[in-house]
């Protein structure tokens, strides 16, 4: 999600460093991005001029310490690993100035243990986008247990002047957003898991039965069924109660690598070079 938090931030003039492991996953995020403003200039919703304009904002770096050391706010996008999490944390804290605000757009940890890996937890919020960042409006943010009031009210207000509506939530796991929608998922897996219905089946029932734009299945691959398994761990873990326990058939799939669309395959194949085309369900009764 890291692209896409570049994209909006640098859309609304802000200067981004964007900060990643290697050059070639810069290259491919910023691919990315054009890519996204390219449908946006032929919908005619911004000009040439602004997608030019919105990349010239965004300096590609792959040293966090180069990244960070004159900025105002870090967003953290890592994968959803509190171990990774808290290095990053840790890192971030040696490197961004004083003032700098913290977030993590993690989608289930803690923010109170992303804090405690800092020297600054009054500094230290989430800030969790909805996946697509630029076409989503919502942004959760997560006030952790020292956060202070003032650094809410100001990433409550950046979020609206990025175009957003932020939504304020309370420190536990999964906060609302994943709480809701992460049974929901592994409920759906168990159906599956069960027999009651294949793929297609449970996602038609989802979008016209109950007017998701996406059925659950699907959804579950565009988010990746690896970080749907480590969403349902943290939640299981966090409140001690078997609901959250992730369905073996989701467990499996992690496994055997099948994560979805990032990987080609997950509760759907899908084309190859053209991953947001489903070919089929690898699944039927």
């Amino acid at each position: 999600m890291g692209n896409g938090i570049a994209h909006v931030f640098a859309m609304k003039g802000f200067q981004v460093n964007l900060c990643d492991i290697s050059k070639e996953r810069l290259d491919q995020a910023i691919q990315t991005i054009s890519g996204n403003l390219d449908r946006m200039v032929s919908k005619e919703k911004i000009t040439a001029y602004e997608k030019s304009g919105t990349l010239e904002n965004i300096t590609k770096l792959t040293e966090m310490q180069t990244a960070v050391q004159d900025v105002d706010l870090v967003v953290e996008a890592a994968t959803e690993r509190e171990d990774l999490k808290l290095k990053i944390f840790s890192d971030l804290d040696n490197y961004a100035p004083e003032h700098c605000i913290l977030a993590s757009n993690t989608s289930s940890i803690s923010i109170t243990k992303i804090a405690s890996a800092t020297n600054r937890p009054e500094k230290v919020i989430g800030m969790h986008f909805m996946n697509p960042v630029p076409i989503m409006k919502l942004v959760e943010i997560i006030k952790g247990y020292a956060t202070d009031q003032a650094v809410c009210d100001i990433i409550v207000n950046l979020s609206k002047k990025l175009s957003k509506i932020p939504v304020a939530v309370n420190d536990y796991p999964g906060f609302v957003a994943n709480r809701i929608l992460m049974p929901m998922i592994n409920e759906a897996i168990y159906s599956l898991h069960e027999g009651v219905a294949d793929v297609d089946a449970i996602d038609t029932v989802m979008k016209l039965g109950m007017a998701h734009p996406m059925g659950p299945l699907q959804l579950a691959d565009f988010i990746g069924l690896d970080v749907c398994h480590s969403i349902l761990k943290v939640l299981h873990e966090g409140f001690g109660n078997p609901k959250y326990v992730p369905c073996p058939l989701l467990t499996n799939m992690v496994t055997a690598g099948m994560l979805g669309r990032k990987t080609g395959e997950g509760f759907y194949v899908y084309k190859k070079g053209s991953k947001d085309l489903v070919v089929s369900s690898r699944f039927s009764l």
